[in-house]
């Protein structure tokens, strides 16, 4: 043989070896580097490094739930018409004043404490429903207020007391009277016409002055039949003295609602339906209510009142 092929020969054979011995190495290397390299490969394709399949979706973090509409009966078979109790907080003024009630409550519409108002009373077959759209029968010392002083709903919930000649009682208004009814004049309901004067007479001089009871209890939400989170009807029952103002926490902050004639405060596009309400009263105090759900036509409690003045 050739000594130049004995010498290309002997070369192959170097490069062979060199190439065994560099496998060989690498088998030998280490572990962990491997798998460092695996993760960081993992994560810079947004694969999960802790063994999740790729490309599936990662776990969202927990967020607390915040007061969302409740699905109606209907949309839900078997659902309680009981609402669970709401969380309520109560914000007041920094001050509360003790002086005596003047007829300057920031507030206030046509009817204002302090000042006393005069009239007729008439009586009818009232049985505390009507136009303010409360429940009938829980209360038969109730008024029909003219529309005047009725203020589109403004005089819905106000207690007043009424007098005359032969004696005096302390109603609340569930009602409008239109029509004939003049500016001052109450029809009242017949029970409390006769406190006042025999149910023969069917009308008396009156005077009546806006009072603050003690003995209210606590005030209640309702939303309207056919409330849902695109649109809401809100009423406030059982305040211890009239409202100036309803609003509702949307994104963007408090938002004041209208108030219709049959006295509920209406969110249109549903901005703020289901979440915090916050009411105000003519004198300024505010209460804030919060985790009252869109259950429509369920009264639900809210265990705090306005202050007596």
């Amino acid at each position: 043989m050739p000594r130049r092929w004995l010498f290309l020969s002997a070369a192959s054979a170097l490069v062979v070896v060199s190439l065994v011995i560099v496998l060989l190495q690498g088998d030998g290397s280490d572990p962990g580097s491997r798998d460092a390299g695996s993760v960081a490969g993992a994560r810079a394709s947004g694969a999960s490094p802790t063994g999740s399949t790729p490309g599936s979706p990662s776990p969202s973090p927990t967020r607390t739930p915040t007061p969302s509409a409740s699905p109606t009966a209907a949309e839900s078979p078997g659902a309680s018409v009981h609402a669970p109790s709401p969380t309520v907080s109560a914000t007041r003024p920094a001050e509360r004043s003790t002086r005596a009630v003047t007829a300057s409550a920031p507030l206030a519409g046509r009817i204002k404490p302090g000042v006393t108002y005069r009239g007729v009373a008439t009586f009818y077959d009232a049985d505390g429903g009507g136009a303010c759209m409360y429940d009938p029968g829980g209360d038969v010392l109730t008024g029909a207020m003219n529309s005047a002083d009725y203020e589109s709903a403004r005089a819905c919930g106000a207690f007043v007391r009424v007098d005359a000649g032969g004696g005096s009682v302390t109603l609340r208004i569930t009602n409008e009277c239109p029509g004939d009814c003049a500016p001052g004049q109450i029809d009242l309901s017949a029970e409390a016409f006769a406190r006042l004067a025999a149910p023969s007479a069917g009308r008396v001089p009156i005077s009546w002055t806006l009072v603050s009871p003690s003995d209210t209890g606590t005030v209640s939400v309702r939303y309207k039949t056919g409330s849902t989170r695109w649109w809401c009807g809100i009423q406030l029952i059982g305040h211890r003295n009239p409202l100036a103002r309803l609003e509702v926490r949307t994104g963007g902050g408090w938002r004041a609602l209208p108030r219709a004639g049959y006295n509920y405060f209406l969110a249109e596009d549903g901005g703020g339906c289901g979440g915090s309400i916050r009411v105000t009263d003519i004198y300024g105090e505010r209460l804030t209510l919060d985790g009252i759900a869109v259950r429509p036509d369920t009264v639900q409690p809210t265990g705090v009142q306005f202050a007596r003045h």
